[in-house]
């Protein structure tokens, strides 16, 4: 369902744009709702802020929430359940000592010395990777209205639905982008669910109060959607350009996917932090993809991709960048065709799952460096790139990444796929320059 927690974010700060401009904090649950919080939090000009909280469990039965703690001292209880389960004074008091600096230990090492964000009279914007159970973000709801919280608001990207019914009864709203049918895990609706370390949400935090510029707040990068002129259309496209950008990338999606392919977009953001401008946009108008003839017309793919290009060439922080194409499937074939172009404008191409055969009488006149990736269980593509790759003149190199199948959709497939486009590109366009 998402390529990885910053496409999450990304998915959820749609749906929450409706928040834009009001007075608004983003509060991450550590660990892993703080990448997903950021991207919320920078889409809407919000300030991002952990919320720290720790569930006090039923001595015996830890999974039993009796109360929860956050800073402050705040502690919020669940008298019928101390009730029937018979807690006493004592234990209460001991389980919240113990939690309570928990939350004193973690928020110091998160905020770097930060003082929290107030939420007295605010709309609070609880944010986590994914909820299976609830008890965690119940009690963050609960401690974000014992701060003054006007209205606490629980977002995630994917939840069950048995989850999500509960939570309404503590957060005065709840937004998910996905509510699977059958829902057993958080990380099995990611494509890339690693682990978030603490030194991943202090850097995060930092990045948020200060930006790269240590100033603004926010990201000093180009990024949004834009409307790119390709002889008589004009085709929508998602561009980032990252502050101090090296190069460029243009991404030439396969048959029946778009700018928005989970799968583009994950590399994307690799490239991206990277320092690598990327442009992703449809190769089709609305009307156009009407006609299937369209989608596999490779001639009239690779004029699209040839004149987004001079598109891209003709912004003014792209003058002299290095450009690379990146084609997934019948965008490979894309790619590859164009690059055949005498004085095409490419230093360097990675086609990933390609179909190169769509381009085979002209792979011999690519002179761009050229990287095949595929999968190892996608063997007819395999094949198919292997022939490929003997009729290459250019340097250029074959890559199979074990146990992937045509999509990557196997653990770990996706990321080192996207590794070895980074590493081409960043080998490749490193020394390379632009053509104005």
């Amino acid at each position: 369902m998402f390529a990885d927690r910053r496409h999450a974010g990304q998915e959820l700060a749609r749906r929450l744009s409706g928040l834009r401009g009001q007075d608004v904090v983003i509060l991450g649950l550590p660990r892993g709702g703080v990448p997903v919080a950021f991207e919320v939090a920078q889409a809407l000009q919000a300030p991002l802020d952990v919320i720290v909280v720790r569930k006090l469990g039923v001595p015996g039965q830890p999974e039993l929430a009796m109360g929860a703690v956050g800073e402050g001292d705040v502690l919020v209880l669940n008298l019928p359940v101390i009730r029937m389960a018979g807690v006493t004074e004592e234990e209460l008091a001991s389980a919240q000592h113990a939690e309570t600096g928990q939350v004193h230990r973690r928020a110091t090492l998160f905020r770097s010395g930060r003082a929290p964000v107030a939420l007295a009279g605010r709309i609070a914007v609880i944010v986590d990777d994914g909820i299976a159970t609830g008890s965690t973000a119940a009690a963050a709801c609960q401690v974000a209205r014992a701060y003054g919280a006007a209205k606490v608001v629980l977002a995630v990207p994917v939840a069950s639905a048995d989850a999500l019914d509960r939570l309404r009864a503590t957060a005065d709203e709840v937004v998910c982008a996905h509510t699977p049918l059958r829902f057993q895990a958080v990380g099995e609706w990611y494509a890339d669910f690693r682990q978030v370390s603490d030194d991943d949400v202090v850097a995060l935090l930092s990045k948020a109060t200060t930006g790269p510029a240590g100033s603004s707040g926010l990201p000093s990068t180009i990024e949004g959607e834009v409307q790119v002129n390709a002889g008589a259309v004009a085709l929508a496209g998602n561009l980032t350009v990252p502050a101090g950008a090296s190069s460029v990338v243009i991404f030439v999606h396969g048959s029946g996917s778009s700018r928005h392919s989970p799968r583009n977009t994950y590399v994307a953001q690799v490239l991206n932090e990277a320092g690598i401008a990327t442009l992703l946009f449809d190769l089709l108008t609305t009307g156009e993809e009407a006609n299937r003839a369209n989608v596999f017309d490779i001639e009239l793919l690779a004029g699209r991709l040839t004149a987004v290009t001079a598109w891209v060439r003709a912004q003014p922080w792209a003058a002299t960048l290095p450009i690379g194409w990146f084609g997934a499937s019948t965008g490979g074939g894309a790619a590859l065709w164009a690059a055949a172009e005498p004085g095409a404008d490419v230093a360097a191409v990675v086609s990933r799952g390609g179909r190169p055969d769509l381009a085979m009488s002209r792979l011999s006149a690519v002179r761009a460096p050229t990287l095949l990736i595929v999968g190892g269980a996608d063997d007819m593509v395999l094949e198919l790139n292997r022939e490929a790759a003997d009729e290459l003149r250019c340097p250029h190199e074959l890559s199979v990444v074990a146990e992937a199948t045509h999509l990557f959709e196997e653990p770990g497939t996706l990321a080192s796929m996207a590794h070895l486009a980074r590493d081409w590109f960043t080998q490749h366009l490193k020394h390379a320059t632009g053509t104005i």
